[in-house]
């Protein structure tokens, strides 16, 4: 039987697997060098490692929600009103905190880019919580 361009034989490569089958159900590292491991979270990780981030989770953060609408939102999305962005975050599949933040602005503005979006959803926030 032709193998191709294996090293190995069959039964060498059932051997290895049976040699390797504790080290992979352990649950400990593989590695033999500990600068190979991954590191653990840190506590100052953003809180986007770990969830998304909406304007309900961390209201006074303006960086959080500005860089949770920067993922979903493009700058072809820009300038636009509430009711088109509302649109384009739910093509994009984007939280429903986000979106129904969104309807608490008002109508007739418009915004050019995610900086002043942010701005505006943090401000509705700060004044509903006030």
């Amino acid at each position: 039987m032709q193998r191709g361009n294996d090293r190995l034989s069959v039964h060498r490569d059932d051997e290895m697997k049976h040699e390797l089958q504790g080290l992979l159900r352990s649950g400990h590292p593989t590695r033999t060098e500990e600068w190979h491991d991954p590191e653990p979270y840190a506590d100052d990780d953003p809180a986007v490692t770990r969830g998304p981030v909406t304007p309900g989770r961390d209201p006074s953060s303006l960086e959080s929600v500005r860089l949770e609408l920067a993922r979903i939102l493009t700058r072809g999305d820009f300038p636009a009103g509430p009711r088109e962005l509302m649109r384009a975050l739910d093509r994009r599949y984007a939280p429903d905190a986000l979106v129904e933040a969104l309807e608490r602005l008002s109508r007739k503005d418009r915004y050019d880019n995610v900086q002043e979006l942010a701005e505006a959803l943090t401000r509705v926030r700060e004044t509903e919580t006030a």
